[in-house]
């Protein structure tokens, strides 16, 4: 009976041992895998510490940095009309992000290649995002509109729309899109519009608006930065809500800073046939207002048609302003006219670009991975060696170690030949 007791005693204590070796053996488990961890951050590419908000719901770098609190204080925001006389025209730059020493040194709001790169994915259907539901086909004798809508996982709802005028050229569009003077006239939602900086090189600028919102909104307002490039006749032209400490945060009207409006504009054959000029523009929009996200929805959808006919509206009396003041230009328009010029094999190698660069984070990933499953294994294969001579305990310890190193296998399969 007493061997019986003792026996069970012997038992009891193994296990108690073999509970507490497990706890040992888990506890030096979780430090190698730590261990793993850290190394892996601190061998993390450079591009993983940088991230914003983009149009197609990724992570990307955004380039835009603060702008400098004193670099305006002296700046008259108001610009007298320029004479169209005088020529503005830049010779054509290979590399536009670095298009002169000037763009070099006043880049504190400087839209950059990312820009035109985002927005030439969209443009192309290649930006990776969630598929786009039609809202919207109609048309009028001067003018077919076409719209959608898409939702992400995170951010406001984002609107695209493809819009022909008919007796247009891609020019004028640009203009009338990007001259802030004429607009005020004509868009009675646009109360203030003030250039902020100006980086005349390329013609890109910052601007500071104040819009007027329904009336159960106040109003809002937007610090923009946009920059126009130039592709063979055609223009993709990129506005975005960008950071300046030169205009400070009021309660009323509410500041805006997620936003987003851009456009690609191209010639297009003529829907009725005949030989005058007609213009296709792409547009791509979104920005948090500040208010739920089903009522801006429902908002945009019911006011959309009007928007557009009205903007076209806008547009026949702009085209009439033109040819009546065929001298006199804004000083908006001459910075549209300072556009950045590029090439087809300018977009070729920033795509090529992008894809290098695919590549390497897959390496760095796969590198990151091989150097965190190498610790683990390394720290089984220790503690395996060092804690018990048992079989079993070898076993279990082993088996750990393999179903951890089965993750980077199943991160990065076997390449196929």
């Amino acid at each position: 009976m007493h061997l019986v007791e003792s026996f069970s005693e012997i038992l009891r204590l193994y296990e108690i041992l073999r509970f507490s070796e497990m706890l040992v053996f888990l506890g030096f488990l979780s430090i190698a895998f730590l261990i793993g961890i850290v190394v892996g951050w601190v061998w993390r590419p450079r591009w993983a510490g940088f991230s914003d908000y983009a149009f197609d719901g990724s992570l990307v770098k955004d380039h835009m940095n603060e702008s400098n609190p004193n670099q305006n204080q002296n700046q008259n925001p108001q610009h007298q009309p320029v004479q169209t006389n005088v020529s503005f025209k830049l010779p054509f730059v290979d590399d536009p992000s670095c298009s002169s020493s000037v763009a070099k040194k006043e880049d504190g709001h400087l839209l950059k290649d990312d820009n035109l790169k985002r927005l030439w994915r969209l443009v192309e259907k290649r930006d990776g995002g969630p598929p786009w539901k039609r809202m919207m086909d109609r048309s009028t004798p001067t003018m077919t509109y076409q719209a959608w809508q898409r939702d992400l996982e995170s951010g406001p709802p984002q609107y695209c729309s493809m819009t022909t005028y008919e007796d247009a050229t891609p020019e004028l569009l640009r203009d009338f899109f990007w001259d802030d003077e004429l607009r005020l006239k004509w868009d009675d939602m646009l109360l203030h519009a003030t250039i902020l900086e100006e980086f005349p090189a390329i013609g890109a600028s910052v601007v500071h608006w104040i819009r007027r919102f329904p009336f159960f909104c106040s109003d809002r307002e937007y610090i923009i930065g946009r920059r126009i490039w130039e592709l063979e006749g055609s223009f993709y032209c990129v506005t975005k809500g960008v950071p300046c400490h030169s205009v400070p945060r009021k309660q009323k009207p509410r500041r805006v800073d997620v936003y987003y409006s851009s456009w690609f504009i191209r010639s297009v054959k003529s829907k009725k046939g005949n030989n005058q000029p007609a213009c296709e523009v792409i547009f791509f929009h979104f920005e948090d207002m500040g208010i739920p996200w089903e009522i801006a929805k429902f908002g945009v959808r019911h006011g959309m048609w009007g928007t557009a006919k009205k903007i076209e509206q806008g547009f026949r009396w702009y085209q009439k302003e033109r040819v009546c003041s065929k001298t006199v230009v804004s000083h908006h328009v001459v910075m549209a006219q300072m556009s950045t010029k590029i090439n087809q094999d300018y977009l070729t190698r920033l795509e090529s670009d992008e894809d290098v660069g695919q590549t390497q984070m897959m390496v760095h990933q796969e590198k990151n991975m091989n150097t965190q499953k190498l610790l683990v294994i390394a720290g089984a294969v220790i503690l395996a060696c060092s804690l018990d001579h048992g079989q079993l305990t070898k076993a279990l310890i082993f088996g750990v170690a393999k179903r951890f190193g089965n993750v980077g296998r199943r991160a990065f399969p076997a390449r196929q030949l």
